[in-house]
């Protein structure tokens, strides 16, 4: 039986389904109509009864059936166990709920500091090249994974707005102030397990305005969605500026945080080098318990030797709530250094619903440039 993918806002699913062969039926939306209450459903698979498979629904706080627009968006496609998506294919993001498409992979070192010693030396001996990265008094194994580089469809991101920032790749303007910035909204990067393909018979399915500049219809492939070449030269020309190389993780009593750092370049300031790096902040709960984020409190330090401690309220104006329902949030901040080199480490203040406070740690990851020494200029880089 089908899976069929539905229309009118997110699908948001929160149990994989990746041990069943067979595809299930989605027996219900998102509705955006009007206010949300959040509520668990449980479908059941006619084949094979699966009722683990679970989704969120978020329905009218008027609960009035004429409020809700339910349309078809495609099917559901197999997971991919093994290999990795093609550019073009379509997903649901199986956290945040919103539709997507894949531009294309990139492959990233996981420094997973929640995987025990056993498993991260069985993981580093199945790769290659090991590599590790020693904060303190425990040393972390990297394993090889992969990202994609995807675009989100723009009439998705109101709703996620209180999940995610609406994720955007920033650049350095190619002007005199270091510190202007210039950002390609509704572009994220997202792990293949967070992948949730389907297909689709619309020609343009995703809304965005890169789509049509980067993606062309061609019904004869599957996915049916193939690089242009201003794609291509897109990714080449951006290249320094787009791949993500390491991924650090840790969880706290249930929260996981997810850390990816990326340089941006360097530029000229009062007779000195700065050095910028953006870093990608993704916050879950693992668990039942309600908690919401009040403080961070960050240490940076700089290869000049310099030490820096920065505490505040909240993450980028925001002190977000996760709970089962929403369970996690996504930000981006930027950093500079006046030293090609340094690290970050810190922790994030939650509070429980009885008012008590917990740390959760940030895992340290380091801050490294490249060989590219330049920004790329103002405008689309295409």
């Amino acid at each position: 039986m089908a899976a069929c993918a539905i229309r009118r806002g997110l699908l948001s699913i929160v149990s994989k389904y990746n041990q069943h062969k067979c595809t299930h039926r989605i027996l219900s939306a998102i509705d955006f109509s009007s206010r949300f209450d959040v509520r668990r459903v449980q479908p059941l698979c006619s084949s094979c009864g699966l009722s683990s498979f679970q989704q969120t629904r978020f329905m009218s706080s008027r609960n009035r059936p004429e409020g809700k627009i339910l349309e078809p968006v495609g099917v559901f496609e197999a997971l991919k166990q093994h290999g990795k998506y093609e550019t073009g294919q379509l997903f649901l993001h199986s956290v945040f709920g919103y539709r997507g498409i894949v531009l294309f992979p990139w492959h990233a070192r996981l420094y997973d500091r929640d995987v025990s010693p056993a498993a991260a030396a069985s993981a580093a001996a199945d790769d290659s090249k090991p590599d590790s990265v020693g904060h303190g008094s425990k040393e972390v194994k990297g394993k090889m994974h992969t990202y994609y580089q995807v675009l989100i469809d723009t009439r998705d991101c109101p709703h996620i707005s209180q999940r995610s920032q609406t994720e955007a790749v920033t650049f350095l303007a190619n002007h005199d102030d270091s510190r202007a910035l210039y950002a390609i909204p509704g572009l994220d990067y997202v792990s293949h397990e967070d992948i949730l393909p389907y297909n689709s018979t619309e020609q343009v399915p995703i809304q965005h305005e890169l789509f049509e500049r980067f993606l062309m219809f061609d019904p004869s492939r599957n996915p049916p969605f193939t690089a242009r070449d201003t794609l291509r030269a897109w990714q080449e020309k951006n290249h320094p500026w787009l791949e993500l190389s390491d991924v650090h993780r840790e969880t706290t009593e249930n929260i996981r945080v997810t850390v990816i750092p990326f340089y941006m370049g360097m530029r000229e300031a009062q007779n000195s080098h700065v050095y910028w790096w953006r870093y990608c902040i993704r916050l879950e709960n693992l668990g039942n318990e309600v908690v919401q984020l009040r403080e961070r409190h960050w240490r940076i330090f700089s290869l000049s030797g310099t030490l820096e401690t920065v505490r505040g309220r909240g993450v980028v104006g925001k002190e977000p709530v996760l709970s089962s329902e929403q369970p996690a949030f996504q930000y981006s901040s930027h950093v500079s250094l006046q030293a090609p080199s340094g690290h970050m480490w810190g922790t994030f203040c939650f509070e429980r619903t009885d008012g008590s406070h917990f740390d959760v740690r940030i895992p340290p990851f380091s801050l490294e440039s490249n060989k590219y020494d330049k920004a790329p200029p103002t405008g689309y880089p295409l």
